[in-house]
């Protein structure tokens, strides 16, 4: 008797044949920590203007719904659309084990920052007090300022996740010479904005 596949029958031949399929992995940063708090804790963390501006920024814009704001400003004092993850927005939330959302390269790629990447944290708890938070950051594309840009959060999110276990452990973050640095950097910026435009 003659057996005939179809294109999903083939697939499925192969696969059981144990015939390996060439297909390209997708790139995704993975980043772990352990904090001491409960899921419900690290979820407020995420989830709220305080918890945000704890560990993570100096201030944000928070609506914790599916598409709800998620404005990270990493720089308050730039100008709209310049201030970090401006327009960023939730994609899902399972509380207090789940959320994801949406997200874009910093300033300083323009390109990359056109485009968005999505992360997903998961916090599942280890004990009584700790959780350990989970997240991972995919959707990139290939070259030129997307590996810069993935190069950059490589970096940048253990910075973030060594913020929340350190908030856990010894308070919130005071940001008091992070925004005396910014105010430094955007007046020398004005400055010399001001001595190109007069020809000086």
């Amino acid at each position: 008797m003659k057996t005939t596949f179809g294109a999903f029958g083939w697939l499925a031949a192969l696969w059981l044949a144990g015939t390996p399929c060439a297909m390209a992995a997708e790139r995704a940063l993975d980043k772990q920590v352990v904090v001491t708090a409960t899921p419900e804790q690290v979820w407020a963390a995420w989830t709220t203007h305080e918890g945000i501006t704890s560990f993570f920024a100096p201030d944000a814009e928070i609506d914790a719904r599916v598409g709800g704001a998620f404005h990270i400003h990493i720089d308050p004092l730039a100008a709209p659309g310049s201030r970090g993850a401006d327009d960023m927005r939730y994609m899902a939330l399972q509380e207090p084990r789940m959320l994801s959302f949406d997200w874009n390269a910093p300033p300083s790629l323009p390109q990359a920052r056109q485009q968005r990447t999505f992360v997903v944290l998961r916090f599942e708890p280890v004990s009584a007090t700790e959780t350990r938070v989970s997240l991972h950051h995919t959707g990139w594309g290939d070259g030129g300022e997307w590996d810069k840009t993935f190069q950059y959060f490589d970096k940048a999110w253990g910075v973030v996740l060594n913020n929340l276990q350190t908030r856990f452990e010894k308070g919130p973050k005071d940001w008091t010479d992070w925004l005396a640095q910014l105010r430094q950097w955007h007046e020398a910026e004005k400055k010399a904005e001001t001595k190109k435009a007069t020809g000086q």
